[in-house]
């Protein structure tokens, strides 16, 4: 079954509280920026925050990251009982539509879930880059976690990677590539 879904930009300087909470229970704390930093960047216009909708009901977000020549997706998460119902890859063509390039981070195939979740991504025609990349730490002190990088709608290349590699490292964690 299919629901018919909305996504729109939201432009509120308050980001509701269904998405803190869904933020909160959807990412480890390894893999979430501190809440109070993340409201910094939204709030100074670094981070833009999308809204889903399904059936006048909120359905979940997307956090994105305008680049220079797309897209970065840092969060994206649907509301547990609506996950099965198409949601995600609407929201995935919609957004193909809108931003064309997009570029996101994945887990590596070491959980069912991340499976899963790399499945449907390339399922969606994303393509894994086949490339070392480590996510760089949100908690301080914490290590890097080994992700892979995948895009769509840039050629697959490894100049391309070097160069999505470095821009996110910059613009998303404000830190150089490793080398």
């Amino acid at each position: 079954m299919t629901t018919k879904l909305t996504i729109h930009e939201h432009l509120d300087d308050n980001i509701p509280e269904s998405v803190h909470t869904l933020f909160m229970a959807a990412f480890p704390p390894e893999e979430r920026r501190n809440w109070d930093l993340h409201l910094h960047y939204f709030r100074n216009g670094q981070l833009k925050l999308s809204l889903l909708t399904a059936a006048e009901a909120f359905a979940g977000f997307v956090f994105y990251w305008p680049l220079s020549e797309g897209y970065f997706i840092e969060y994206f998460a649907v509301e547990e009982q609506m996950r099965g119902t198409g949601i995600g890859s609407q929201v995935l063509n919609l957004l193909e539509q809108t931003f064309h390039k997009i570029v996101l981070e994945t887990e590596l195939p070491l959980t069912p879930i991340a499976t899963r979740r790399i499945a449907f991504y390339e399922r969606a025609g994303f393509e894994i880059f086949p490339f070392t990349y480590k996510q760089p730490p949100y908690i301080p002190g914490g290590a890097p976690i080994d992700m892979y990088l995948l895009q769509k709608g840039w050629p697959h290349t490894p100049h391309t990677f070097h160069q999505l590699h470095r821009e996110i490292y910059q613009v998303v964690y404000g830190v150089a590539p490793e080398a």
